[in-house]
């Protein structure tokens, strides 16, 4: 059984899906998935996120405020007194983009840290997002000691050398359907040297489709497709590759009734 250790359920466009939310969970189910992490990316929304997945308890979910959904401004308060929670699992997603957003990199690092702050002070992983950042964001880990609270770093397309500095700080690396696409040899090169036990794999749902299904809307199903593509590269069998994931997955994430 897999484990889509990162999706955005809240953001499926379910009328081009041409489904509700339980035929999605059904699906998902169809496709051997027996467990989801539902993530936030604002807080303002994270409240009507954790109502719809309210009652299903093969979703998780976690709280925070991702660097490109920052306008409103953060609070690090509220972000504490959210992920208190016994029902949020881990604090994220949060991290740095300079890709889409590089004018208020100031902004960004400051949420980043007080993530960081959160994270450890509540003993819960992070879900951290990074692009064209790396550096920013594996000094701000070094810095503000994430490896205390540990987390992944998720839809990774980084090298191996983000990769290993990531891992001597304890994190897990996760893949998504971006591995699957055809310019992604680098990245296909990094899948194949995680270590297993620090290997996860995600959909980003409703975004990045993997192959066969790209330019379609992502969903928890897809990622049985991840799952056959990475053991593929790793030359092992897709059970055992599923079994690696899910264990790792309930390892870094243990309030999770995965």
């Amino acid at each position: 059984m897999f484990i889509d250790s990162h999706c955005h359920l809240d953001r499926l466009e379910l009328d081009k899906l041409g489904m509700d939310l339980p035929a999605v969970l059904a699906a998902a189910k169809t496709a051997q998935v027996s467990h989801m992490l539902c993530v936030s990316v604002s807080l303002q929304e994270f409240p009507a996120m954790a109502a719809l997945v309210k009652g299903y308890p093969q979703i998780s979910v976690s709280c925070g405020e991702h660097p490109l959904h920052q306008q409103l401004g953060f609070s690090q308060d509220d972000l504490l007194r959210l992920c208190q929670s016994s029902s949020v699992v881990a604090v994220g997603e949060t991290g740095l983009d300079y890709f889409y957003s590089p004018d208020n990199k100031t902004t960004q690092q400051a949420a980043f840290a007080a993530h960081i702050a959160v994270a450890r002070q509540l003993k819960k992983p992070l879900i951290v997002h990074t692009r064209d950042a790396r550096q920013d964001t594996l000094g701000l880990l070094r810095s503000e000691q994430a490896q205390d609270c540990g987390g992944v770093l998720h839809c990774f397309t980084e090298d191996w050398d983000t990769a290993k500095a990531a891992l001597d700080l304890g994190f897990y690396i996760s893949f998504s359907g971006i591995m699957t696409f055809r310019n992604a040899d680098a990245l296909r090169e990094v899948v194949r040297q995680v270590p297993s036990d620090r290997l996860l794999i995600e959909t980003d749902s409703p975004y990045l489709a993997p192959v066969p299904y790209r330019g379609k809307t992502n969903q928890p199903a897809y990622v049985a497709a991840v799952a056959a593509a990475i053991a593929r590269e790793r030359q092992v069998g897709i059970e055992l590759l599923a079994e690696q994931t899910s264990q790792n997955f309930r390892r870094l994430f243990p309030l999770a009734n995965a």
